[in-house]
This record gives C-alpha cells, structure tokens and sequence, in this order.
C-alpha cells in the first residue's frame, strides 16, 4: 500500500482539515494507538507475580524493575521532545512502538534477571519516542479544543493500562513465553502509526500552504491552524507554575505508584487473596482511571485547568485517607473512586503547561510525560525498599496523605476561567 492510499484511510480532504476543524477520526485513531502501547506496558505490573516466581525476586528487585522501564522513558521524552520542536519527525510514532516490540520479544525470552531489566528498559525506550509525537498529533487534530483531544488521547492509554492485566491474567498462566504473544499488539500499532505519521505529512503540508498564501480580502478572517494560546505572563511566574505542576505530578504519581505497582500484593497479603482476584481488582481500578481520564479535558475546556487540577488532586484525599483501614469490599470500592477522579489530573495539567510555553509543545509533552513515567518509577522503587524495610500495609498508610500537595494549586495562574470567558 502507498503512502498516498495509507493517508486516504485517515483521511479525506487533509487541506480542509488544515483549519480549526476537529480531526476526531485521526484522534481516535491515535487515542487507540495509545491503548496499544499502554497495553504492553501495563503487561510488566501484572506480570510482577510470575517474576518473582521465576526469578525468586523481592520487593526491592521488582520496584528496580519498574525504575528502569520508567527511567529510560522518563530520560528519553523530553529530549525527544525537543528534537522533534525542531525536526518534525512523522516516522518516530511507529519507531516507538517497534523498539517496545523488540523489548516484548526480549522479556519472553530472557534468561536472567539482569535480561529482563534490558528489556524494561526497551519497553521504556518505546514509550519515550511514542508519546511526545503522539501528544502533538493530538493536539494538531484538536480543533482548538486542547483539552478535550488529550483526554481522548490519554483515555485510549489508560484503557490499555487496564487491558493488560485482564489480559495477562488468562494469558501469563502459561509462562513467560506466553508473552511473546503481546507482539501481534504492537505490530498492530506499528502499521496504525504508519499511517497516522503519514497524516501529519500531510497536514503539515496543507499548514504550511495556508501561512503561505497572500492576506485575506478586507471584512473576510481566516484563523490560522497554528494560533496557539499564550499565557502572557512573567518569566518567573511561567517558571513558578510549572514547578508547582511538577509538584502534583509527584503527588498523582507517587500515590499511583503504590496502586498500580504494588496493589496486588497488597490485596494478597492483606485480604490473601488469590492472584487472579487480585489481577481482576486492579483491572477494575484501572478500568476507573479509564473511565475517569476522559472527564478531565473537556471539563477543563469547559469551567477551567485549575478547577479541574483542585477537584482531581486535592479532592481525592479524603478518600485515601479512608482506604488502609476498608475491609476488602470498600477496598475495591475507594480504589476505583480514588482513580476516577485522579485521572482526570494529567491531561489538564499537561495542557495547562501547554498553554504556559505554547511555542514547545514537544518538549513540554515531553517533558511532562517523561516525569509521569520517572515519577511513578522513583515512587515504585522507593515504595518497594519501604515495604521491605516495614510491610505494604505501612506504606499505603504513608501515601495516602501524598494528594495533600494538591494545596498548591492555589497559587497556579486562571489561564482559561471557563468557556464564556474562553471560547470568543
């Protein structure tokens, strides 16, 4: 199949999508891309229990796990966000998901343990170039409607987050090789990505042709596809906001950390429960963070980012609160509630730095990409020498005052206060 054709599956007149119209084809499309990839990264926590089995691991070993896969992510995003600013770079998105193709083969297959951190780290890699391109094809699809489209996006990844342990929960049973055939999935996403970097070319081209014509006729307004919102602040107070962002990234991640890392040993050990029941309440909590991601952007479009980041972090404190002292029932309960409403938190933070530095939105998805990742893998590896050091049950009762660091959102600037304000 050609190039040309590939684009048609996407895409009709490009050149008249060039404006401010919604792409939701491309979106959604990209937003399934991003259940794939999530998908296979989501298989390394479900998988935790069959590696400890095989390689006779303890906590402190498993959170070094998910510090390498995070830490290269983490490393790698910003950089490769930055250098897609400057070099626009189409073919990354299906790159990306081949590199985590390699890492998946690799984890089927690896002998040692010192193997199966090499291929967390590919699984990283993966995502480190997957994410920043995918986040601007996102937002250049958006319409305007910044918000909105990052949710879409980031809902397709949270669904596979929860997709991966259903899945490994019938698959993993058969041992490790069973693994390899999570490789189908990203083979899938590497001929989507294809197509979609494709689009872009495309749209790219058709951009660059509207800026190129002569001005329009007077009493006629043509508003261009690359007008960006400013924030039209100080430097330092640019500054200031996005470390207070970084400091509720911390506090999501963090807490997330010990749900996503560590939730099933804590049901097994606490409720001892069996794997499989435990895989199954940690779909059902992901499956919240599914449900919840998408709520985000539009409300933000819609009543303003800082509302949304208020209710998202600091509004799910009480909850946490409660949950180390629930019997098995409220558990599962709180947990899903807990991840319902921190979900929406990224999407409206990320588009929120978005609007602080709109000229750098590679590096700032990037960036702020790379600290989901690095943040949620210092949080796993300091949370599994915690419960080495104590028990899990402790350092659940330590993280559940993390959302407390949502205080500082009263100091973030009212970049868009809500839509009769915003939409003109």
């Amino acid at each position: 199949m050609s190039s040309g054709s590939k684009v048609s599956v996407l895409g009709g007149d490009v050149a008249a999508d060039a404006g401010t119209k919604t792409v939701f084809k491309v979106l959604l499309a990209i937003s399934f891309c991003h259940l794939l990839n999530d998908t296979v990264q989501s298989l390394l926590p479900a998988i935790y229990p069959l590696l400890r089995d095989t390689f006779h691991l303890d906590f402190g070993q498993i959170g070094l796990i998910s510090f390498t896969t995070t830490f290269t992510a983490s490393l790698l995003q910003p950089l490769v966000g930055l250098y897609s600013d400057k070099h626009h770079k189409p073919n990354f998105l299906a790159m990306g998901m081949g590199i985590t193709l390699i890492g998946l083969v690799t984890l089927s297959l690896a002998p040692s343990y010192g193997t199966v951190l090499a291929a967390a780290g590919l699984v990283g890699m993966g995502s480190s170039v997957f994410h920043p391109e995918s986040s601007r094809v996102a937002r250049m699809a958006s319409g305007g409607q910044h918000g909105m489209a990052q949710s879409l996006f980031q809902v397709g990844g949270n669904a596979g987050s929860a997709m991966g342990p259903l899945l490994a929960a019938f698959i993993l049973p058969r041992g490790q090789r069973s693994i390899a055939w999570f490789s189908f999935v990203a083979l899938l996403g590497i001929i989507l990505l294809a197509d979609i970097g494709a689009w872009t070319k495309r749209r790219r081209a058709a951009q660059e042709k509207l800026q190129a014509a002569p001005p329009p006729l007077a009493g006629h307004v043509v508003e261009s596809a690359s007008a960006e919102p400013h924030a039209h602040l100080p430097r330092k107070k640019i500054i200031w906001s996005l470390a207070i962002l970084v400091a509720l990234m911390f506090s999501k991640y963090f807490y997330l950390a010990s749900l996503g890392s560590y939730y099933t040993f804590y049901l097994m050990d606490k409720f001892h429960v069996s794997v499989r029941s435990a895989e199954i309440h940690l779909f059902a909590f992901l499956g919240a963070v599914a449900a919840g991601t998408f709520f985000g952007g539009p409300v933000g479009d819609r009543m303003g980012r800082k509302v949304v980041i208020w209710y998202s972090i600091l509004g799910v404190l009480p909850f946490t609160l409660v949950l180390p002292y629930a019997n098995l029932f409220w558990t599962g309960i709180l947990s899903m509630v807990i991840g319902l409403i921190l979900a929406s938190a990224f999407s409206t933070i990320l588009v929120f730095a978005q609007e602080l530095v709109p000229t750098k939105v590679g590096t700032i998805s990037g960036t702020f990409f790379g600290l989901a990742f690095g943040l949620g893998g210092i949080g796993a590896a300091l949370l599994g020498k915690l419960a080495d050091a104590t028990n899990i049950r402790f350092a659940y009762h330590v993280c559940s005052f993390l959302p407390a660091v949502g205080i500082l959102t009263a100091f973030l600037p009212d970049l868009n206060p809500g839509k009769s304000k915003h939409s003109r």
